[in-house]
């Protein structure tokens, strides 16, 4: 008896993706982003109910501070600017536009160190979201801060003395100077053992820029050596700019040096800070 064997044909190969093909599955479309950053702002704002507390830096901060420098130094400060108290407000609360956003920086990053801590980013990481998402979802913070600062200024007699337009330019210069500084603190973040070592360091960077400005007091009030520091501290450029755009005045010099900055900082960081992100267990 004799058995016949047939020949067995080779499976067939599926196609190759065409390096088209490739690049549309790994990237991530416009609407597909927008609804990532939906989901994470409602995750940020599903915890926050959870834990109010961890929006106390942005819905007090802005209160207290103004308060604090509006009548403990307005009147000094103010009589220097050849006005009182009132005349202060409006040179205060652009400044205090720039403090606003560093510390909001600050406190993201704490919240990445945080978030990593508790497992929070390896599941971002498994699931098929634009990483950006993570950061302009925090970006959120920082505007919720800017409007309740603007109101503070509004309810103690602050004047728009050029346009709503320019005051929106100086909330999205704020802004855009405040997302650079989020790579900073990200970076921190992802590089610091805890939360509290975040803070630690970056309190050290934070008390002198934002002294060593003039974000409180006119620089020309200021030791010779001090000013030349403050010409080259990027939150006196923001502040400069701000307040011009408000109160009116030169604001393209300030306006490009603080750009220049952003820019700078982001180029520089962002990468260090992705890579970390990749790297980091």
């Amino acid at each position: 008896m004799s058995t016949t064997t047939l020949p067995t044909s080779a499976p067939e190969k599926a196609p190759a993706p065409s390096p088209a093909t490739a690049a549309a599955e790994g990237r991530i479309g416009l609407r597909a982003n927008l609804r990532h950053i939906g989901a994470l702002v409602r995750r940020n704002a599903l915890q926050i109910k959870q834990d109010p507390e961890s929006m106390f830096d942005v819905l007090l901060m802005p209160i207290i501070f103004t308060l604090l420098f509006v009548y403990v130094f307005g009147g000094s400060v103010g009589a220097s600017l050849g006005g009182s108290r009132e005349e202060y407000v409006n040179y205060v609360i652009p400044g205090l536009m720039a403090m606003m956003g560093m510390n909001i920086a600050m406190a993201v990053g704490t919240g990445v160190n945080d978030d990593f801590r508790k497992g929070v980013m390896d599941r971002f990481r498994t699931m098929p979201i634009a990483r950006s998402s993570v950061l302009i979802a925090k970006i959120g913070r920082m505007l919720v801060a800017t409007a309740i600062l603007l109101g503070m200024g509004f309810l103690l007699g602050m004047e728009i003395r050029t346009s709503v337009l320019e005051l929106f330019g100086a909330v999205g210069l704020s802004l855009v100077f405040g997302a650079s500084l989020m790579w900073i603190f990200i970076l921190l973040g992802l590089t610091m053992k805890t939360a509290q070592a975040v803070q630690g360091v970056a309190m050290l960077v934070l008390m002198p820029l934002q002294f060593g400005s003039s974000i409180f007091a006119p620089p020309s009030t200021m030791p010779g050596w001090l000013q030349t520091f403050t010409d080259y501290n990027p939150l006196s450029n923001l502040a400069d700019a701000a307040r011009s755009l408000i109160n009116g005045g030169p604001v393209a010099d300030s306006a490009w040096m603080t750009l220049g900055w952003a820019a700078a900082i982001t180029l520089v960081t962002a990468p260090l800070a992705v890579a970390k992100f990749r790297k980091k267990s």
